[in-house]
């Protein structure tokens, strides 16, 4: 079937979507993308090209896609900088284009002269017409409105052009209207570093103290950052926070949520919430009894997910029943947020209690319970309308304990508090695949082609947003996002910041390495981005590790959007470690990453030996090894030249050795791990692999692997060594 569809028309389909027929890999190779490659990833797109026949007639209805748009669905202008729009109608009719501002009032858009022929679609002759969208418009989401008269548009033409009618009092035709989303956007970000800062980065499931429920919460990332205030750093990093599966065995990837819109309810501290919302002695004492079960799992070398949320679970529903018939103040603000996050809340908590009577998979689920806009659904929320307030609740009180500590952290000192992390996607079977069915792609994963470090290339088992979509619903899926990650937070990671440009597509049932780029209008993703930011008052970091295209830091820079350098990464032009004073000014420097072994592991190669136990290495061990260690021994030969280490230093004065060294970079930010402060040498993850490794499931721990709670960390010598090492001159 494939070798019947002509390899020129598919070129010139793929090229319609951004979809790349080639492209360079890490090594310089040039590379062409399979036809069946394309095929499927236009088929994601809901472009049959399976027959020539078939690829030839898309081609065609492309041709007159543009001309029965009034007005182009989105727009996207930068605050301070005119732009044309293009507006198609019936040839000879009049229209009018405004902007309606998103705080209210109405900008009329002038015509400006533009001459050309009319296109035929379908027997209609359509015209264009161009008017300017002034420098003036203001920063915000606001709508762009063709206004045609009724008497001029033909019911052939209602039919043929993608417009809606609505009835004024007393006029015999009605008024017709095409309706667009404008985005205008800040130039650049506008928030400073003015001089160097350094904080803090961790999983902040690991950082359990004595009195977690089992895992890392947001009364443990308020400790750890007055921790961390107290000895000058001015931002904690932490893992996504991202929703995961309300139904046990739960996903331990943070990285792999059900929701990037809404919260992780584990986050929650039970003790911080039973402060605002009393309970009674009886529940009081059920609680307690929920506390001790949780921490009885401090010890052991294993984070226990599923057991922290099953408790904490009936904990938050006690605390629950307490809030309905408690203060009238606090129940009224709760009603408050409901209304601010509107149905996509009340979907989520629909979905949510869906899941704890159908399973945690939704395409499981019977038929009429796949949408949230199925009848059955609405029958099924309005029967199970407690336990949906009850979710809606729940992410009340993330967001509220969120905000809490952000603030306790900007009053302890730190210039920036909370660095949230963005992951680049959702899980196929969860919350948003099930409420975004228009927005995502299907038949296809995200994930990264082959590279140095991950040689067979990754799947990340995440469905894409497509960027037609994006177009057709004026962004509104990325804004929500967005947002929501900005809630609480000084700062933002984007995590594979190059997937506002462009994404690796892989198609279902391929390996990694038989995808190919997809790309996506990075005016209008950065856009969304530095409109959100603005708002929040944060700062924007992009992860743009990996094969990184001129354009994505090029943007980056011009936008002022933070870059990311990891130290075992960068090299100066001669294959040497890349020197401090090298280093981006307007970037987040670390010496390690989430992704790799602490400093201390890596240092003793921990990850090339898991790479050959798991066969993810593509040459022999000992040429790995060797390589490895070379680069080892080129960052401790520099230490010995600059006088910071002996020949004969320890792992751990390496360690500290190179916090020192990174700390004096020309990065702004550097940041710290949490690990590295514990001594430990054990990777939280090793990417390209699914349960091979025990990946987002290992506690802290020290150098002989015993497993340490936050309290004993912040008290340890290693912890003070490791932070005073880090200190920026300023």
């Amino acid at each position: 079937m494939t070798a019947a569809v002509s390899h020129d028309v598919l070129q010139e389909l793929a090229g319609h979507f951004g979809i790349a027929t080639e492209f360079t890999d890490w090594l310089g190779e040039h590379r062409e993308v399979s036809d069946d490659t394309l095929i499927s990833v236009l088929g994601a797109l809901d472009v049959d090209a399976s027959t020539d026949e078939l690829a030839r007639a898309a081609l065609d209805d492309l041709g007159n896609r543009r001309w029965r748009q009034v007005v182009p669905p989105t727009v996207v202008t930068r605050v301070g900088s005119s732009t044309e729009v293009l507006v198609h109608v019936p040839a000879g009719a009049s229209v009018q284009l405004s902007v309606e501002l998103e705080e209210g009032g109405r900008v009329e858009l002038e015509q400006l002269e533009h001459f050309v022929d009319a296109h035929d679609v379908n027997g209609l002759a359509v015209g264009e017409a161009k008017f300017a969208v002034p420098a003036s418009i203001p920063a915000g989401w606001h709508a762009i409105v063709a206004t045609l008269d009724g008497a001029e548009i033909s019911p052939e033409a209602r039919v043929a052009l993608d417009v809606t009618e609505r009835r004024q009092r007393g006029a015999s035709e009605p008024i017709v209207e095409a309706r667009g989303t404008l985005i205008s956007a800040p130039d650049a970000s506008s928030f400073d570093v003015p001089e160097p800062v350094w904080g803090l980065m961790a999983q902040l499931y690991q950082a359990r103290s004595s009195r977690s429920w089992g895992l890392g919460d947001l009364g443990d990332l308020r400790t750890l950052g007055e921790w961390g205030a107290e000895h000058e750093a001015d931002f904690v990093l932490v893992n996504p926070f991202h929703a995961p599966s309300p139904v046990t065995p739960l996903e331990p990837s943070p990285y792999l949520p059900t929701t990037r819109r809404f919260l992780d309810p584990s986050l929650i501290s039970i003790d911080d919430l039973v402060a605002s919302e009393p309970v009674s002695q009886e529940v009081g004492q059920r609680l307690a009894e929920l506390a001790t079960f949780c921490r009885q799992n401090h010890t052991r070398d294993v984070i226990d997910r599923d057991g922290t949320w099953l408790a904490k679970r009936e904990a938050l529903a006690l605390c629950f029943d307490a809030a309905r018939h408690g203060d009238d103040g606090r129940w009224h603000a709760f009603g408050a947020f409901c209304e601010l996050e509107g149905q996509g809340l009340i979907d989520f908590a629909t979905w949510a209690a869906l899941c704890e009577q159908l399973g945690g998979n939704w395409r499981d689920w019977p038929e009429e319970y796949r949408s949230p806009n199925n009848e059955a659904v609405d029958v099924f929320r309005q029967e199970h309308a407690e336990r949906v307030e009850f979710y809606c609740w729940v992410q009340f009180v993330l967001r509220d304990q969120g905000a809490a500590a952000q603030q306790r952290l900007r009053d302890a000192g730190m210039r920036i508090g909370v660095m949230h992390d963005l992951a680049v996607g959702v899980h196929p079977s969860g919350a948003d695949a099930w409420s975004l069915v228009d927005s995502l792609a299907r038949g296809v994963s995200v994930g990264a082609p082959p590279d140095q470090y991950n040689q067979l290339g990754q799947n990340w088992s995440q469905p894409p947003l497509r960027p037609d979509a994006l177009e057709r619903l004026g962004y509104e899926p990325l804004r929500d996002v967005l947002r929501a990650a900005f809630a609480g937070a000084g700062a933002l990671r984007i995590d594979h910041i190059l997937g506002l440009f462009r994404l690796w597509w892989v198609p279902e049932g391929r390996d990694a390495s038989e995808g190919t780029y997809v790309t996506y209008n990075h005016e209008a993703m950065i856009g969304a981005l530095l409109l959100e930011a603005e708002r929040a008052g944060a700062l924007v970091i992009g992860e743009d590790l990996g094969v990184v295209s001129e354009l994505t830091r090029q943007v980056m820079a011009e936008r002022h959007v933070y870059g990311t350098q990891i130290m075992w990464f960068e090299f100066e032009e001669d294959g040497s470690p890349k020197r401090p004073e090298h280093y981006r000014t307007e970037c987040l420097a670390t010496v390690t990453t989430h992704d790799l072994p602490p400093t201390a592991g890596f240092l003793e190669l921990r990850h090339v030996d898991i790479r050959d136990q798991l066969g993810l290495l593509t040459r022999p061990i000992e040429e790995e090894r060797a390589a490895e260690q070379e680069l080892v021994d080129a960052y401790r030969q520099q230490l010995v030249e600059e006088g910071r280490i002996s020949n004969d230093a320890t792992t751990e004065e390496v360690v500290l050795a190179l916090h020192e060294r990174m700390a004096a970079s020309e990065a702004r930010l550097f940041g710290v791990s949490l690990a590295d402060m514990a001594g430990d040498r054990r990777p939280i993850n090793q990417p390209g692999t699914f349960r091979e490794y025990p990946n987002w499931t290992l506690p802290l721990a020290d150098a002989d692997g015993n497993v340490l709670l936050l309290d004993q960390i912040l008290r340890s010598n290693i912890a003070t060594s490791v932070v005073e090492s880090a200190k920026r001159a300023r």
